[in-house]
């Protein structure tokens, strides 16, 4: 058996070659109705899938849980379970034929709507037609074939015509259950990535409001100048030379919520870096922040070997616990704070004047330890999870480039 005819990745007992065919002979096409939004009404007992709705979900199947427009009814064309519709029509032509499987429609009158495309297969697997439609060969076909300018089109003529291989429905079957299963786990894994992360909101707004306070602690939090508890500087202004190869130069762009991202960097010289470094060497524990263009993400340093432009250094000092500090300055009551004092129309910033002269309200060494790690706990099993989410996508992206021919 030939490469071409098998996917890198099969299921044990699988070997037989797959049947090499035009996609159309497999599929029948049903009527779709061009009915615009405008032809929503609040309640009726007929639903529509619009090309929009396949756009805007994640979700790339309609079961019992998932609930469609409702539109007049009519004599429509009706949709069964296992039918699979494409939108046709997009302003990304990354999303031409995005499809959208009818998995669990059964008792609900469900119709093709406006610029879909809506197919019934003959035989084979629903669930596995649903990722080939998904699979980067079938993408890539579509984004050759696809028409238009400013919004990219495509119709069943040119979809029907893409020419595969496909194993028996058995096979079909494991492959689109593997597929689908990686899929809830990475909806079950989001979700509760999305929870933490509103779970760490409100307790960041109940902390720093001093509404939620931690047992044995009482005392009012004393307001400080920022500049009073910390060293506080700020990179260079000048315009160094950049370099092929060199010391990493962090500007603001270079900050989000996940930390330092040096992936898109520019570099500088020795020299250039050294002059720098005078005026604003960081250090690990150091904090630093932007200034010019997007305001804040802040990040604890855990590296230094760079050197920093037009970007807030809150040095490592004084009498401000900086693993408090860094969880003060993600909140939203800094963020406040922050926004009352930025300057310019088209480019906001804050001076470094401005920064040290903030006021806000610090607890004792002691509670600072405790919020501090009570916090950075919170974040590591937020890390925790996005990295299991991560190699949970690496996963299935990798299955769908290696599972199919």
């Amino acid at each position: 058996m030939s490469e071409e005819k098998q996917p890198k990745i099969r299921f044990k007992g699988f070997d037989d070659p797959w049947e090499q065919r035009k996609l159309g002979e497999g599929l029948k096409q049903l009527k779709s109705y061009s009915l615009p939004r405008k032809y929503e009404v609040p309640e009726s007992d007929t639903e529509y899938i619009h090309y929009g709705d396949i756009h805007t979900s994640s979700r790339k199947y309609v079961d019992k849980s998932f609930r469609l427009p409702n539109i007049k009814s009519g004599d429509f064309q009706l949709l069964q379970t296992g039918d699979i519709v494409l939108a046709d029509a997009s302003e990304d032509y990354k999303e031409i034929a995005e499809p959208m499987l009818m998995k669990n429609i059964k008792g609900r009158k469900v119709v093709s709507g406006l610029h879909t495309i809506a197919i019934r297969l003959k035989c084979g697997d629903p669930v596995y037609y649903l990722y080939l439609f998904l699979s980067p060969g079938f993408r890539h076909y579509v984004y050759k074939v696809g028409t238009g300018l400013k919004v990219f089109g495509i119709n069943y003529d040119k979809v029907q015509k893409y020419f595969l291989a496909v194993p028996d429905e058995k096979e079909q079957k494991y492959i689109g259950k593997i597929l689908f299963l990686t899929d809830q786990l990475i909806a079950a894994n989001q979700s509760k990535l999305e929870q933490l992360k509103r779970l760490k909101k409100l307790l960041m707004q109940k902390i720093f409001n001093q509404e939620w306070r931690f047992k044995g602690f009482t005392d009012p939090w004393e307001q400080r100048k920022l500049g009073e508890v910390k060293t506080i500087k700020d990179g260079t202004h000048d315009s160094p030379r950049y370099v092929p190869k060199g010391y990493p130069l962090v500007t603001s762009k270079n900050l989000n919520d996940s930390g330092l991202n040096l992936s898109d960097v520019s570099y500088i010289s020795e020299s250039d870096f050294d002059s720098i470094n005078k005026r604003s060497k960081v250090n690990v524990g150091d904090i630093i922040f932007g200034m010019i263009g997007t305001i804040g993400n802040p990040v604890l340093l855990d590296e230094s070997n760079f050197a920093i432009k037009n970007v807030a250094l809150l040095k490592n000092d004084g009498p401000i616990q900086n693993h408090w500090l860094i969880q003060y300055l993600k909140s939203d009551v800094f963020n406040r704070l922050t926004s009352e004092k930025t300057a310019g129309n088209t480019q906001k910033f804050i001076g470094l004047n401005v920064i040290r002269n903030l006021i806000i309200d610090t607890p004792s060494i002691h509670e600072q330890v405790i919020i501090g790690s009570f916090l950075k706990l919170t974040d590591s099993i937020i890390a925790a999870n996005q990295r299991r989410l991560d190699h949970l996508q690496s996963l299935k992206k990798y299955l769908m480039q290696n599972m199919f021919v």
